[in-house]
C-alpha cells in the first residue's frame, strides 16, 4: 500500500466547509468496482455527525495488501475486511491539522462476506466504512456495553447517510454462525 495519499486541499479530498473534516480516498485494488467519491462523502458525513474535524484517509486495497497490514499491525494471518489506524488523539492546536487516522477496506473480502453479513456488497461496504471510521474516533467492541453503543451508532449513521431510511429487511451487523 505504501504511504496513503496526502490529505491536503490539492489532493482528491471532497470539498468541505472551513474547519470541517477532510477525507481523502484512494482505490488501490481492481477486484470490486468502488465509487471512491461516494464512500469519501459517507466518511465525511459520519465525521460531521460525530462533530469531528481533521483529516482522514480512506483506502480500498486487495486481499494481499490487507493481509500484510493485518499481520504487521495485529499479528493476525490472512485478509480481513477493514482495519482502522487512529492517529492524533491530542487536543487540536491552532493552525495544526488533526490527523484522525486511516481506514483501510478490502472490497474483495466485503463481497465474499456480504451474503452472511450486511446482505449486499453495497451495504457491506457502507457498514465496514462506518465501522472503521467509528474505530478511528475511539469506539470499540471489546466489551458487550461497548458493542451495544457502537452498533447503535453504526445503525443510526447508516440509516441517516447510506439508506436515508430505516435499515432494509435482512441487514445484519453481526455475521452468521
Amino acid at each position: 500500500m505504501g504511504e496513503p495519499p496526502s490529505p491536503t486541499p490539492a489532493a482528491t479530498a471532497e470539498p468541505s466547509p472551513v474547519d470541517g473534516p477532510v477525507v481523502v480516498g484512494a482505490d488501490e485494488q481492481d477486484v470490486v468496482a468502488v465509487d471512491v467519491a461516494r464512500w469519501v462523502e459517507l466518511a465525511r458525513a459520519v465525521l460531521v455527525d460525530e462533530r469531528r474535524t481533521g483529516e482522514l484517509t480512506l483506502t480500498f486495497v486487495d486481499r494481499d495488501e490487507i493481509a500484510a497490514l493485518n499481520a504487521e499491525h495485529l499479528g493476525q494471518d490472512g485478509p480481513t475486511d477493514v482495519l482502522s489506524f487512529p492517529l492524533d488523539d491530542d487536543e487540536p492546536q491552532a493552525g495544526v491539522p488533526v490527523l484522525l487516522g486511516d481506514v483501510v477496506v478490502c472490497p474483495a473480502v466485503a463481497a465474499e462476506q456480504a451474503p452472511s453479513h450486511a446482505g449486499t456488497v453495497d451495504d457491506e461496504l457502507a457498514l465496514l466504512l462506518v465501522h472503521g471510521v467509528l474505530h478511528v474516533l475511539g469506539h470499540d467492541h471489546a466489551e458487550p456495553d461497548e458493542t451495544s453503543v457502537m452498533r447503535t451508532r453504526e445503525l443510526a449513521l447508516l440509516e441517516r447517510h447510506h439508506w436515508h431510511a430505516p435499515a432494509p429487511a435482512g441487514f445484519r451487523q453481526d455475521q452468521e454462525g
